[in-house]
């Protein structure tokens, strides 16, 4: 089992007509808007109050704590946010405004480490009672991942040293040992954060301790069941009474798990830990189980948009096919955590069908989580919105028909940041001798493969224009593999060179070329408009079809096609017509002919009276972009 790697942010330059603006926004608008919010200075915001949860646990001034109970990770996520921005581009300023938040959290940790501002300052005498719900461990892991993050943006140890620390008492505490907790996450994430500090420390308790939550989540007595069987046990969340295992995938041993099950985030989380150590310890029988749940998940409870999780109530997968669109959760977060599982299975394995559906969930569910301006998002992410029926304590109360300014549980909007200013890293993955091109992004990078720094350089106008040109410069004498994605959706795929075909190896979702010289490389492919279907067991979309062009999904907006876009039918006989998009920084716009059915103002609830239809032209957009022009309905799927 031989894992490729990610190339380092520091040595890739993005400049690309789709993603900059978006890149660019996170350092403009997102992190400094965020960095108002909390501070809960953003007018007619829910309050977040983190920071000043961790100056009361720090003992700077005297209160009670706000919140949900993992509200650290706020301030988590925007710090691994900014130190992904500093290796883009220096500001002096922002660092210096993170230095003084690492030395608040700094401040207050306790003596042996331990680190959660809930507990310091509510509860000190409860800590690790109630793994299940308490999220001590998921607050680790975002402040794990955080540290590493700005290491790398700046050099500075100070953060690394806090979280060491408390990944020292974390490994301390829980194991198989006389006197040690024999417990595991109710939310998994400290995995992934002791996995990259194993990697920038070399510290290999961090991974081993990594292994231990893996490898124990599910075996013999249920951990959180026990927990709840403690007279004193009391819930933090109520829903979570008669608690389901299967919830936080606690229901059978990992290995045993052939079905993606329980909360959406929890899982992908998992799931991206045991890819890493499937590779580090050299696991097949995990990577086998990887491999398992994510055919489950891709082809059985994933939206075409890349989103999952079907179930507003507990954020959580249902069952095969049960794919709702106007009432689904589809979290920001859960498809973050589908792309981070879908690159690290890409890089074990190199088949290009992960980095598929990497894009995917890019360009759709996790790029519509945020506005154009950077200072609204979307939690939950619908393929149908109707804005009347989206009312308070009915099943569609999650689903919010305009992005929000903030959130009480405001996990989303820091996730999406720290995404795309860390974009880089879904591009390339390389190894001693390879380099895989998985995403068509115009950037410039510089990738060292054993002494020698090779130049590759990638222009193209995707997701616009189905072409890019790839140079690559100073070659290694004994060679180098080059492996450029072929996506699932191209037609006539054709790689040329100085204006001829090069014939290259297809394998695993790949062209593959072995170059001993320097050269430029032409790659086209067609990818027209098309429509899609659903397979016949997703119940919800029976009779209906999607424009899809490329990665991008499309949708209908009330402000192109009317009100009620339940009542339109498309002609998927007609032609679809793709049209330079006035809006939307030059994307592409979709319209082909349907009908509408005509309704009369005092029709009957109910009559025998047949339907009149009128002929209309249909407009799509890409779903990424929905709700940037106000309020109306929204619609993904189209009736045949």
């Amino acid at each position: 089992m031989n894992k490729m790697q990610a190339v380092n942010l520091k040595d890739i330059q993005i400049q690309d007509p789709f993603w900059s603006k978006h890149i660019e926004l996170v350092d403009k608008e997102i992190i400094p808007y965020q960095w108002e919010a909390m501070n809960d200075r953003v007018p007619g915001a829910e309050p977040s109050r983190c920071l000043e949860n961790f100056k009361i646990a720090a003992g700077l001034k005297s209160g009670v704590f706000y919140g949900a109970v993992f509200q650290d990770t706020d301030i988590a996520k925007w710090l691994e946010a900014v130190g992904f921005s500093l290796i883009n581009k220096r500001d002096e300023d922002l660092e210096q405004r993170a230095d003084e938040v690492i030395e608040l959290i700094g401040k207050a940790q306790q003596d042996d480490g331990y680190l959660d501002t809930y507990y310091i300052i509510q509860a000190k005498e409860k800590r690790w009672s109630n793994l299940c719900e308490g999220h001590e461990l998921y607050i680790a892991g975002h402040m794990m991942e955080a540290a590493v993050a700005y290491y790398q943006g700046t050099g500075k140890k100070r953060f690394l040293e806090i979280v060491c620390k408390n990944a020292d008492l974390i490994c301390r505490t829980f194991g198989t040992s006389e006197g040690q907790i024999k417990g595991y996450p109710g939310h998994q994430e400290v995995e992934i954060g002791l996995i990259k500090l194993y990697h920038v420390t070399g510290e290999r308790k961090y991974l081993d301790q990594a292994k231990y939550f893996i490898d124990a989540r599910g075996v013999g007595e249920n951990y959180f069941l026990k927990e709840m069987s403690d007279p004193d046990f009391q819930h933090f969340f109520p829903e979570f009474a008669n608690y389901d295992p299967s919830y936080s995938q606690s229901h059978l041993p990992l290995r045993e798990q052939t079905t993606a099950e329980g909360h959406a985030v929890r899982a992908t989380y998992m799931y991206t830990a045991m890819a890493e150590l499937a590779y580090e310890y050299q696991d097949e029988e995990l990577l086998n189980a990887c491999q398992t749940l994510w055919d489950n998940l891709v082809n059985k409870r994933m939206y075409l948009t890349g989103g999952i999780g079907s179930s507003g109530i507990l954020e959580r997968f249902t069952v095969d096919y049960d794919l709702p669109n106007d009432y689904c959760y589809c979290e920001s977060c859960a498809s973050i955590g589908l792309a981070m599982f879908g690159q690290r299975m890409a890089q074990i394995t190199r088949e290009g069908k992960y980095m598929d559906v990497v894009e995917r969930a890019l360009y759709n569910t996790i790029l519509a989580g945020v506005a154009l301006d950077g200072k609204s998002f979307f939690y939950v992410n619908p393929l149908e919105v109707w804005p009347d029926s989206c009312k308070e304590r009915t099943s569609k109360e999650h689903v919010k028909p305009m992005r929000q300014k903030w959130f009480g549980v405001a996990c989303c909007p820091p996730n999406i940041a720290r995404t795309l200013a860390s974009l880089g890293q879904y591009i390339y993955c390389v190894d001693s001798e390879s380099i895989y091109v998985n995403l068509f992004i115009s950037n410039k990078t510089k990738i060292r493969l054993e002494n020698k720094e090779v130049g590759i350089e990638l222009n193209t106008r995707f997701p616009k224009e189905n072409s890019l040109q790839i140079a690559i410069s100073n070659v290694p004498v004994k060679g180098v593999n080059l492996g450029i994605r072929i996506p699932d959706y191209a037609q006539d795929y054709q790689v040329t060179e100085e204006g001829k075909v090069v014939e290259v190896c297809k394998e695993k979702g790949y062209a593959l070329l072995n170059l001993n010289a320097d050269g430029v490389f032409d790659i086209s492919f067609k990818a027209p408009a098309r429509f899609i279907r659903s397979n016949v067991k997703v119940r919800a979309n029976t009779g209906k079809v999607a424009l899809v062009r490329g990665p991008q999904v499309y949708c209908l907006e009330e402000v192109d096609n009317g009100a009620n876009l339940s009542a339109l039918k498309v002609d998927t006989d007609s032609q679809i017509e793709e049209v330079p998009a006035r809006e939307f920084g030059g994307s592409i716009e979709l319209r082909c002919r349907g009908k509408r059915i005509l309704e009369e103002a005092e029709e009957p609830l109910y009559t025998t009276k047949p339907l009149q239809y009128k002929e209309v032209e249909i407009k799509a957009i890409p779903y990424s972009y929905w709700n940037n022009r106000g309020l109306g309905e929204m619609s993904v799927w189209l009736r045949r």
